[in-house]
């Protein structure tokens, strides 16, 4: 008789980087087979385009994996910015003059690599930091490096969700069904 029931097993680090892994790439997917113009385009109501989501998508990942390491002041102090900020903020959504797909994508690589070097390394996903100021963060709330590592998983699914709308918008392409 052969034995059918499988058991799998993996570490922590090891599902969190799967989660990672999977989740980016359903974002990147979306923006197979495209230009820079279509990857800048607009196809819903929104300001969203396929390249700005890549992008901030990239931004928010860079920042939070900083947090991990550095704690609240890597990042930025949402309670202090400025219109200008906002506004700058605000171009992390859409590809800039000069920006390619190819550019935005090498840099969400990287920024993936990075974040993947440092969950392997981590002593300890337990280490943890007072969240920074915001109007969205819970007076006083910490996070552990485990809690950021699957915020970072959890933006980057959403985040895919709004790029397949976007990619159905722009040709009909879907990333399933």
């Amino acid at each position: 008789m052969t034995d059918t029931t499988h058991t799998l097993t993996t570490d922590e680090r090891t599902d969190l980087l799967e989660a990672l892994a999977h989740s980016r790439r359903f974002l990147r997917f979306t923006t197979r087979d495209l230009t820079d113009e279509q990857a800048g385009q607009r196809t819903t109501a929104s300001e969203l385009c396929l390249g700005g989501l890549i992008k901030h998508v990239t931004s928010v990942e860079r920042h939070w994996s900083d947090f991990i390491l550095n704690g609240p002041s890597a990042m930025p102090d949402f309670t202090a910015m400025t219109e200008a900020d906002f506004a700058r903020r605000a171009d992390e959504f859409r590809m800039q003059p000069g920006e390619t797909l190819a550019g935005v994508l090498a840099d969400y690589d990287e920024t993936a690599r990075r974040t993947d070097e440092l969950v392997r390394a981590l002593p300890d996903l337990n280490a943890a930091h007072p969240l920074p100021e915001a109007p969205w963060n819970e007076p006083g709330a910490r996070w552990s490096a485990r809690r950021v590592l699957l915020h970072i998983a959890a933006e980057t699914a959403q985040h895919a969700g709004h790029a397949d709308i976007i990619r159905e918008s722009l040709d009909g392409a879907k990333s399933m069904g």
